[in-house]
C-alpha cells in the first residue's frame, strides 16, 4: 500500500522505495556525466539521460506531477527513474519508467508504476495514464499488467496500456 503526500510535499513512499521529484542539480549531474555518492553504481541509464536533458525544455515535469528519482529505501541508492509527462491531453497522462540493471527482477518498476499511477489519479483533470510499450519487451509489460494496466491498442510497433480512474471515485 502507498501512502500519499499532499502536492505541497510530493515524495511518494513505497514499502521499498521513495519517489522523489528530480532537482535541477541532479539533472545537470547526470548531463555533466558527474557521479553522486547516493547513486547505484549503474545510475543514470541511457534513459534517464535523456529525461535529464529535457527537464529544462519541460519545467512542469519538475512539479508534484512530473518525474521522480526512484529510490531504495533500505540503502538510500537512486536506482532509476519514473515521470509523468505533463500536462495532460484530453485528462490522459502517459507514463514512464526505468529500473537499472543491477536492481532490476525485484519489483521495483511494479511496486513505482502502481505508487506513480494512483498519485496521477488524483491530479486534476486526470481520468487516466497511460503507457507506450514495444511488444517485444515483456518484462515491462509484465510491470505494467502487475500495476493495473489494461490493454488498449496492440499493433506490430507498439502496445498502449491504460489505467483508468475507478468508477464513482474523483481521485482525491
Amino acid at each position: 500500500m502507498s501512502s500519499f503526500a499532499s502536492p505541497a510535499h510530493t515524495d511518494l513512499t513505497t514499502e521499498r522505495l521513495t519517489l522523489r521529484p528530480w532537482t535541477s542539480s541532479e539533472a545537470t549531474a547526470v548531463l555533466d556525466g558527474d557521479r553522486r555518492a547516493d547513486w547505484a553504481p549503474d545510475f543514470p541509464a541511457e534513459g534517464d539521460r535523456v529525461i535529464a536533458g529535457l527537464l529544462a525544455e519541460h519545467p512542469a515535469w519538475l512539479g508534484a506531477y512530473g518525474h521522480r528519482l526512484i529510490i531504495e529505501r533500505e540503502s538510500g541508492a537512486v536506482v532509476g527513474s519514473i515521470g509523468l509527462f505533463w500536462p495532460p491531453t484530453a485528462g490522459i497522462l502517459e507514463i514512464g519508467y526505468g529500473i537499472v540493471p543491477s536492481r532490476r527482477g525485484r519489483g521495483y518498476a511494479t511496486e513505482a508504476t502502481r505508487a506513480l499511477a494512483e498519485y496521477a489519479l488524483t491530479a486534476p483533470d486526470v481520468h487516466t495514464v497511460s503507457a507506450t510499450v514495444d511488444p517485444s519487451n515483456p518484462a515491462s509489460i509484465r510491470v505494467l499488467e502487475r500495476s493495473g494496466f489494461h490493454p488498449s491498442t496492440t499493433d506490430p510497433e507498439v502496445t498502449r496500456f491504460h489505467l483508468t480512474q475507478r468508477p464513482g471515485t474523483d481521485g482525491r
